[in-house]
């Protein structure tokens, strides 16, 4: 069973940065494409930042682009969230989304930005942000 846990939430004041980490585990292969979305409160679930399985492509959400970085480390098994320039508006929980995609072909290079793409999901971690 894949099983992903976000950590590094918190409180930080406007302007501060965060990094968020999603470890993986229960995985037999390494081909998962990975997302990071939030929720506010009465909110729906919104769309954050995303990677191929690969990591060589990103894509993120207009609001985040310039100050959110995704990234992830050499063994495919830990995506990373660096937060920057955080604005009160980005307070919400994190969750992290995986999906198992093909190796090679069309497939392999996408980034999933819909969180129906996604067949598995974290707990998520809370980030505030104080004006």
């Amino acid at each position: 069973q894949v099983q992903l846990v976000e950590s590094g939430g918190g409180l930080v004041q406007a302007g501060g940065s965060l990094r968020l980490s999603c470890a993986a585990s229960g995985r037999t292969s390494t081909n998962y494409a990975m997302g990071w979305f939030r929720q506010a409160p009465g909110k729906e679930r919104e769309f954050v930042a995303a990677t191929s399985w690969s990591r060589s492509n990103t894509d993120y959400a207009d609001s985040v682009k310039g100050r959110f970085t995704i990234s992830g480390d050499n063994a495919k098994t830990t995506v990373y969230l660096q937060m920057n320039s955080l604005k009160p508006e980005d307070t919400a929980v994190y969750y992290c989304g995986s999906r198992r995609v093909a190796v090679t072909g069309p497939s392999a290079s996408r980034v999933l930005t819909h969180s129906y793409d996604y067949d598995y999901w974290g707990q998520g971690t809370q980030v505030t942000v104080s004006s």
